[in-house]
């Protein structure tokens, strides 16, 4: 089977990395020429049948736009929701191809330990499982691999746990303490959850490794770019100077959002979600943390 990967991100790399230990025939391509072993043009990248997707999340709507993935079998390796129209990325690829010809990642996963070859389980949800299993066999032993047909609770989970780790990030810079974390990551998870269920979400996909184990690394760690955007706010960082320094995309700032524009249109009782869109828009850190309490 041959595997093409688009996108040469950290996360685009590590997996490609990853790839590259079981099959040496695997293939990358990104925007800009990476110096990356087997970097070769998009067009020769699209020439494989198996293609992992690992573009940000706010550029694969125009990224989709221009080029022809007909007949392709795709692993979405990308988390969040479309900030201008609020559609979650299975909706999206679904205006490309079937639904049957694509997987989705899911689970605790910091590229850096993956591209070092440490122990990572991982999620792949798809409506089609046979293609979940013709995408594990590119996975390499250090990568167990689990499968799940819950796409919607796994992109939830991929995409909402960015959003409480920005809580958790804040909740730290703050030197609240390790009560007040886990209280936070406890109800995050619950939270999650409830708005999941509105879109037909399992919760066994919230208690396993795209749900509690995503959010309990992302939330824990400042190898989180996410929780780094908490870190700053809770400095009282201006945020355009927080993501210059953090100098990737953190998909949580915008997931935000979406979350909350969403939760009210559906009216789902979103409370943690809700207070990181206030302070990302300016609401004094300590009037959230009261209103919160409360």
């Amino acid at each position: 089977m041959a595997l093409g990967v688009i996108g040469a991100g950290k996360w685009g790399e590590a997996l490609f990395k990853a790839f590259l230990t079981k099959n040496s025939d695997i293939v990358i391509t990104s925007r800009t020429e990476r110096k990356i072993q087997n970097f070769v043009t998009l067009k020769e990248v699209l020439k494989r049948e198996y293609l992992v997707i690992a573009v940000a999340s706010q550029s694969l709507k125009q990224f989709l736009k221009n080029i022809d993935l007909s007949g392709k079998k795709v692993l979405v390796a990308s988390k969040g929701i479309d900030k201008d129209n609020f559609k979650f990325i299975n909706e999206i690829y679904e205006e490309y191809l079937p639904k049957e010809n694509i997987a989705y990642i899911g689970g605790p996963s910091f590229a850096k330990e993956v591209k070092e070859f440490k122990p990572t389980a991982l999620v792949l949800a798809s409506y089609n499982l046979s293609l979940t299993k013709q995408f594990s066999e590119f996975f390499p032993d250090f990568i167990k691999i689990y499968m799940s047909n819950d796409v919607m609770g796994v992109e939830i989970a991929g995409a909402y746990k960015n959003v409480i780790a920005i809580a958790s990030g804040i909740c730290a810079g703050l030197n609240l303490g390790e009560n007040a974390k886990a209280s936070l990551l406890a109800r995050g998870l619950v939270e999650m959850d409830r708005f999941g269920e509105n879109f037909g979400a399992k919760k066994e996909t919230f208690l396993g490794l795209a749900g509690a184990g995503d959010l309990f690394l992302t939330a824990n760690s400042t190898l989180s770019r996410n929780y780094r955007v908490g870190l700053g706010l809770a400095k009282n960082k201006n945020l355009d100077t927080i993501l210059k320094e953090i100098g990737e995309v953190a998909e949580g700032v915008w997931t935000t959002e979406a979350i909350y524009k969403l939760s009210k249109k559906f009216g789902i009782y979103t409370p943690i979600a809700d207070e990181v869109y206030y302070i990302l828009r300016g609401k004094n850190i300590k009037d959230s943390l009261r209103d919160l309490l409360k």
